[in-house]
Formats: structure tokens, C-alpha cells, sequence
């Protein structure tokens, strides 16, 4: 029995080694290849892109950033409401405590004095800080109910803070915080200050108001001169009734007028004469008699820094020998407390007799009469509404 026989494979003709290529064939293969001109390289590199120019806002965004922009307004304004509210009643707050603190805790004495105010000083810091955090923490509350709400209750206490400061008690608290800062130099302008007080409360009522009835014919020339220099008129009130007793005439001592007029800077007359739009100024005539004393006042203030004691006492003295400066000056004093001791000759009470008449002419003028200093509350009362020129 016969096996068949497995077909055999036919190799596949060898090509021989030296066979040339099909000419298609080797002629892709041996082509070379064509660089990119230098037009298509060109045209091959993106262009750089324009730029776009800016659009102009249409009507429709502008009309919508104007909400936003009143609605920052709005927020500006009500957080500016709120942080000056709590400052003007954290400074009231400071100027009060400090001020009571200063007259309860006044003197020189370690355990009695100064350790007890500077533990107040202490307390009274983390009390501001703590109400601080309150306030932000009650802020962040209110928030949650109303944007309005967070300025209208500090614009509240604002108001109730402000009624405070009319009350007498914080006039006298306001009175020690000035003493504790202006330290001596404040001390002495209390004093001197209580002593025009004093010199008002020994006045004469009926001798005051006969004064004050013969000045009102002088009233309106004197306030003229008074804004023509920028000075009080008050004040200037004060020295006619010192000088003259609103009599006006021509003194043994040579004053003249209403305001006693003797010898004055040059310059004093040339800005009397010149805001007066004269050639030469006649003392003899009230209003320039007036304009006289208003530019001799400013001029005595201006060298003492408006310093009133000094300013009326250089008044008072003149240029003569030097005036109030050069004696100032020789004897090393800078104040008219230390001043008065050297003045045996001249009339160191009279800046105290200018400004006594000066507080009876603002009591006359904003009371309508002569308040008694001992009656009632009436030395509270003047004493807040001050006195002129201070």
C-alpha cells in the first residue's frame, strides 16, 4: 500500500545579486528632495495677529455698573457713619473718665495717687478693647438682620453722648482733662481764669449795668473795628470800659478818646488808616479812635502769642522803654504769672479788669442781663460760657 506523497514547495526564483531594480522603483527611491522656496516658507509662518481694539462700553453695561457703583456709595457712607459715631463716643468716654480720674486720684503720693490712676489708665484700656470685640461681634448679628442697623444704634449713642457733654458735670470733668494735659502751663491759666471770675463776683451789679447801657451807642463802631482786625469785640468792649468808662475825652496822660489812645506803633497807624481808606486818622473821631485800639490790640497780641494776659498788658504798657517784651526779656520770664512779680510800677491787674468787663458784656449781650456769680448755678454757668478772648 502506497502513502501519498507530500507536495513539495517550489522555492521562488532568487533574484541574482547583480539584478538591476524595475526602473519606477529606483527612480523613487534616488529622487532627491525639494527644499521649500523661500515664497513658501513665507507663506508657511503665521502671520502676527492684529490687535483688537478696545470695545466701547455699551449704553447696557454702563447702565448696569451704575447700581454697583451707588450701591459702594452707600456702603462707604453708612461704615463712615458707624466709625465716627463710636469715635466721637469713645473720646467723650476718655475725656470723662480721664477727667474724674485725674480730680479723684489728684496728688503725689504712690499708693494713694499715682497707683490707683495708672491701674485706671490700665482698666480703662482693656475696657475699650473688650468693647471693641462686643461691638464687631454684635455687628456681625445685626448684619444678619439689616445693613442699617449697624450705623443707626452708634449714631444713637453718638446723639446720647453729645446731650451728655451740655450736662455741668461733664464741663467740670472737661476742666480737670485740660488741667492733667496742658499741665502747668493749663494750672496757671486756671488760676488767672478764676481770678476774672472772682474780680467779676466783687463787681458792683448797678455800676455794671449803667456801663453796659452807656456802651450800646459805641456797640456798632466797635464791632466794625473788631472784623476789620479780626479781633474780639468783646474784648475790645473790655478795654474802652477800662480806659474810659465809655466816656470819651482827652485824659491829663494825654489819652485820647474813647479807647484812651496815647502812644501807638507806627505801623498800628498806618493799617488803622489804611483799612480806614484815610490819609491821616483823627483820635478824636470815635470810629477811628476804635479802628485805632482794634489794630494796637492785634499788633500786642501777635507779639505775645496771642497770649490775652500778655497781649492787654503790652496794650497797656506801650512801646515805651522797650514795652512789655524787653522787660520780658531782662528779668527771664516767658508768662504773665512770673511777670507779675517785676510790674511794682505798672498796672499788672489790668489784663483782669479788661477781661472781667469783657465777661459782663457777653453775659449782657447773650443773657440779656447780669447774672449774680454766687446765685444758684450761676458760676457753673458762667464759667462754661467762658470768657472772652480765652
Amino acid at each position: 500500500m502506497t502513502t501519498p506523497s507530500t507536495p513539495r514547495k517550489r522555492p521562488s526564483p532568487k533574484k541574482p545579486p547583480d539584478a538591476p531594480e524595475p526602473p519606477l522603483a529606483n527612480a523613487a527611491k534616488t529622487r532627491p528632495r525639494r527644499l521649500p522656496s523661500a515664497k513658501q516658507t513665507t507663506d508657511a509662518t503665521p502671520a502676527p495677529k492684529k490687535p483688537r481694539k478696545p470695545r466701547k462700553a455699551s449704553a447696557k453695561s454702563a447702565v448696569s455698573a451704575q447700581p454697583v457703583k451707588g450701591k459702594l456709595r452707600k456702603t462707604v457712607l453708612l461704615v463712615g457713619l458707624e466709625a465716627l459715631s463710636l469715635i466721637f463716643s469713645g473720646v467723650v468716654a476718655v475725656i470723662v473718665l480721664l477727667g474724674y480720674a485725674a480730680n479723684r486720684f489728684s496728688g503725689t503720693n504712690w499708693a494713694d495717687n499715682l497707683l490707683p490712676f495708672a491701674l485706671g489708665i490700665l482698666a480703662l484700656i482693656l475696657s475699650g478693647a473688650s468693647a471693641l470685640i462686643a461691638w464687631w461681634k454684635l455687628r456681625r448679628w445685626l448684619h444678619s438682620y439689616s445693613n442699617l442697623l449697624m450705623p443707626i444704634l452708634p449714631l444713637c449713642l453718638a446723639f446720647a453722648v453729645g446731650w451728655l457733654t451740655l450736662h455741668e458735670r461733664f464741663t467740670f470733668a472737661f476742666g480737670q482733662f485740660k488741667t492733667l494735659v496742658g499741665g502747668q502751663h493749663e494750672a496757671e491759666r486756671v488760676t488767672l481764669t478764676h481770678q476774672v471770675f472772682a474780680a467779676y463776683r466783687r463787681q458792683n451789679q448797678g455800676n455794671l449795668q449803667t456801663m453796659m447801657v452807656r456802651a450800646e451807642p459805641y456797640s456798632t463802631l466797635i464791632d466794625e473795628a473788631a472784623r476789620a482786625f479780626k479781633v474780639d469785640s468783646q474784648l475790645l468792649q473790655g478795654i474802652a470800659a477800662t480806659e474810659s468808662s465809655f466816656l470819651p475825652r482827652t485824659s491829663q496822660d494825654g489819652g485820647r478818646g474813647l479807647f484812651q489812645i496815647t502812644l501807638v506803633p507806627k505801623p498800628v497807624l498806618a493799617d488803622a488808616a489804611r483799612l480806614l481808606a484815610v490819609d491821616k486818622v483823627v483820635l478824636d473821631n470815635h470810629r477811628h479812635n476804635a479802628f485805632v485800639a482794634a489794630a494796637t490790640l492785634k499788633y500786642y497780641l501777635a507779639q505775645m502769642d496771642n497770649d490775652p494776659f500778655l497781649g492787654l498788658l503790652a496794650y497797656n504798657i506801650g512801646p515805651a522803654n522797650g514795652g512789655l517784651r524787653f522787660v520780658m526779656q531782662q528779668y527771664g520770664v516767658t508768662d504773665f504769672v512770673t511777670i507779675q512779680p517785676y510790674l511794682q510800677q505798672l498796672p499788672r491787674d489790668y489784663p483782669i479788669r479788661v477781661l472781667t468787663y469783657a465777661l459782663a458784656f457777653r453775659l449782657w449781650q447773650q443773657e440779656g442781663r447780669l447774672l449774680a456769680y454766687e446765685e444758684g448755678k450761676n458760676a457753673l454757668k458762667i464759667q462754661r460760657m467762658g470768657i472772652p478772648g480765652l
